[in-house]
């Protein structure tokens, strides 16, 4: 699998990682690595945060989206 950032960029290189997100394979310039909240609740609701994070791996798209640096 190639770096769908880099395919775009005219440049080819191996993709290292995929986001867990849109799924895009990343190599390791491109992937991001963040921590991602994590929620729980029951149907249809209440939602509550937990108190952990999850480290994730995000393309630069889908890592703005997230709010991008805290």
């Amino acid at each position: 699998m190639r770096c769908y950032v880099c395919a775009m960029e005219g440049a080819v290189s191996d993709a290292a990682a995929v986001c867990i997100v849109c799924g895009m394979g990343l190599c390791v310039e491109h992937a991001i690595r963040d921590d991602v909240e994590l929620w729980e609740g029951g149907y249809p609701f209440p939602a509550h945060e937990m108190k952990r994070q999850v480290a994730r791996i995000l393309c630069p798209e889908c890592y703005e989206a997230f709010g991008g640096q805290k």
